[in-house]
């Protein structure tokens, strides 16, 4: 069987695009190819080793976004396996820690979810392509990933019902046609134990056939008192590649979480020490179980037609119980009210898309349209409860115990599903002049059963979003563009869609004689029918609408490898955030939206060549807490660094600290304060073969 040279790219997932595809009529003279470089798609090659370099040049997202960055019309940023194992970075919080516009960990202790706003807003979750949907609220485990890709600002027309800060797609790792392998033993602070494998070869003698399984264990307990944070995660992976015009992929992965969430915080009187625990040992547990199947098409036509198709069922059980303390600014005296919380949810989902793109040259002019249909069937039961609990002396702690009884406040089954056409057109003329448009037409039938109140409900939503640009490079190196894009999203309070609009204007540069990438973008991105969380004085939470929030900023992005033995990640943000529109809020700056942000990490391979050091620095300015405006958090310069040593060509001994000098800062507050994560050390042996 004929397989793409290694210089072409080897075999990989999917959604893998070439710019290499030739232009009819001149399949035999290379300096004829066909000149839409951003969209051609070639399921066969793949052009970024992730392992080998922290530069991606090209995006793996569904075949709905050109493939090349440098041309893609939009803010992108791609985190490679290469960065995010110099990192060590096992969350997706810890992932999105260097990616400009994008604030994370603003609830750290409260462990249930990853918590990250791009822009001001919340990002949409996907996995190879496929929205996450009902299964967002789990936090990925990001051995599982051979990149992340974050594509800022709303963007519906190709990715569906979506939040406007933008998209984040987690690439799962995929079977490749060469014997590879890894393992690693590692152990760190709060007696992190972990142990990990990736091994993956063919299984026939005409390499048509491959197999990866990937699989890891943690055993770890959290920096507070009564905690632990064990997991078990394993992937297994099949591929098929009959010809260079067909390829598919099975892959299932099982993910088990048994931790506690710490959800209740700390007091606001002042700065505790983080190991303190003001919940109960006895009721403080998080569960979450997951599969997912996911299988995956492509083939190739003839006269430039090819069509794909991605499928993936899901089934989720999430359950926690805490104790949460519910504090006020006007309190006296040491003791604190607390209260008790218990979730059961389990989620089942089913989703797919089936595209077609057609390719095709006329003189001058190159076209290449892409269209195709999606659909998903989720449905989901939660069943709530709350209870009182002992108030508790924060000078004298003393434990109680989990409540013998507690009160259901919410019992109910909610099914969402969508089915889109979407149709994306790309002209270029002269690969110089790049125009896009885009439309998609969603239904959305959200029901809602109350088992509690014996009630039902159920809105069906009809809607259109559209999709423009214009591109113009320069030269092979610099490429400039400007925007629109919006997003929809059905409300979760109310009953009015919410949407996003987004008007951007930016410029990359990829020097040729330097492995590098550079990005700018300036945007005004609005968001109406926006959903807050509002605590109460008396401890409670509820749900309020804003009439239309907006952010105006600025975003730089480098990701440079300077020498063979240096390399560099950095970013820096400007958000100017505004409520325009609301009867309480109106003026006030939205929250958890800082006005400036940075980073900078870089990584040196000493002369010496077997010892590798790291350091970075990320810098989050002042945000408020809440909509009202009332706290505020002070900034924070955070510094993490790492030290690699080569034992061997195929073994390395390495250290990461993350939080460098410990340093503790309030970085979210609703009835409780939240720190961020204090100073955490992890050793890891890995070898290779």
């Amino acid at each position: 069987m004929l397989k793409p040279k290694q210089s072409q790219c080897a075999a990989a997932t999917l959604f893998c695009y070439s710019i290499m595809a030739p232009s009819i009529g001149h399949a035999e003279n290379e300096e004829e190819t066909f000149r839409l470089s951003p969209i051609i798609v070639n399921d066969q090659v793949l052009a970024d080793d992730d392992t080998e370099s922290v530069v991606a040049k090209e995006l793996w997202v569904g075949g709905k976004v050109a493939t090349s960055i440098l041309d893609t019309p939009a803010s992108v940023s791609v985190i490679t396996e290469k960065e995010i194992q110099q990192r060590n970075a096992s969350t997706t919080e810890e992932v999105l820690e260097y990616t400009p516009g994008t604030v994370t960990g603003y609830y750290s202790t409260d462990d249930r979810n990853d918590y990250f706003q791009i822009r001001g807003f919340d990002a949409t979750t996907y996995r190879d392509g496929l929205t996450l949907g009902s299964l967002r609220g789990v936090r990925e485990d990001a051995y599982a990933f051979e990149r992340v890709e974050v594509i800022r600002g709303a963007n519906s027309t190709l990715f569906g019902p979506a939040d406007p800060g933008g998209s984040i797609n987690f690439v799962s790792k995929q079977p490749k046609f060469d014997e590879f392998g890894n393992a690693y033993i590692s152990y760190g602070s709060n007696d992190h134990k972990e142990v990990g494998i990736d091994v993956g070869n063919t299984l026939n003698e005409d390499e048509t056939l491959a197999y990866r399984l990937t699989g890891k264990v943690k055993d770890s307990d959290r920096e507070y008192d009564y905690s632990k944070d064990d997991s078990q995660f394993i992937m297994g992976g099949l591929s098929w590649e009959p010809n260079n015009d067909t390829k598919a992929n099975l892959i299932v992965d099982y993910l088990n979480t048994d931790s506690t969430p710490n959800s209740g915080g700390y007091p606001f009187d002042k700065e505790y020490d983080r190991s303190t625990f003001f919940g109960e040992p006895d009721f403080n547990y998080h569960d979450v179980e997951r599969t997912n199947i996911s299988a995956q098409i492509s083939h190739d036509l003839d006269n430039g037609f090819k069509v794909r198709s991605s499928l993936r069922y899901s089934d989720l059980t999430d359950n926690y119980g805490y104790t949460y303390i519910s504090d006020s600014a006007t309190r006296t005296g040491s003791t604190v009210s607390r209260g008790y919380l218990a979730s059961a949810k389990d989620a089942q989902q089913f989703n797919g898309n089936l595209i077609g793109q057609y390719d095709i040259s006329v003189d001058r002019l190159d076209s290449s349209s892409v269209f195709g249909i999606e659909y998903q069937d989720s449905s989901s039961t939660s069943l709530s409860s709350y209870g009182s609990a002992t108030s508790i002396d924060v000078e004298n702690i003393i434990y109680t115990g989990a409540p013998s009884s507690m009160i259901i406040y919410e019992n109910k089954k909610t099914d969402y599903a969508t089915k889109a056409v979407f149709l994306q057109q790309n002209f270029s003329l002269d690969d110089k002049y790049i125009l896009t448009l885009g439309a998609r037409h969603d239904d959305i039938k959200l029901s809602e059963s109350d088992y509690l109140n014996n009630t039902e409900s159920k809105n069906n939503f009809s809607e259109n979003t559209f999709r423009s640009a214009f591109t113009y490079k320069f030269n092979e190196e610099v490429s400039a563009y400007i925007s629109q894009v919006e997003s929809i999203s059905p409300p979760t309070a109310g009953t009015e869609i919410v949407r996003g609009e987004q008007l951007e204007i930016g410029a990359k540069y990829s020097p040729n004689d330097m492995n590098a990438l550079f990005s700018i973008a300036v945007y005004d991105l609005v968001k109406n029918n926006v959903d807050i969380a509002v605590a109460q004085n008396d401890g409670t939470i509820d749900r309020e609408i804003i009439g239309e929030n907006r952010v105006k900023g600025v975003d730089l992005e480098v990701k440079a490898e300077l020498t063979d033995s240096l390399s560099i990640t950095g970013g820096y943000s400007y958000m100017d955030s505004k409520v325009v529109e609301d009867d309480s809020y109106e003026g006030n700056q939205i929250n958890i939206a800082p006005n400036h942000t940075a980073s900078l990490w870089s990584h040196y391979i000493l002369p010496r060549q077997d010892v590798t050091v790291g350091f970075g620095a990320r810098y989050i300015g002042t945000y408020y807490f809440d909509a009202a405006n009332t706290k505020k958090s002070n900034a924070a310069v955070i510094f993490d660094a790492s030290l690699s040593y080569e034992i061997t060509k195929d073994t390395n001994l390495s250290a990461k600290v993350s939080n460098l000098l410990d340093k503790q800062h309030i970085v979210g507050s609703g009835t409780a304060d939240y720190y961020n994560p204090g100073r955490n050390i992890t050793v890891t042996l890995n070898h290779s073969w």
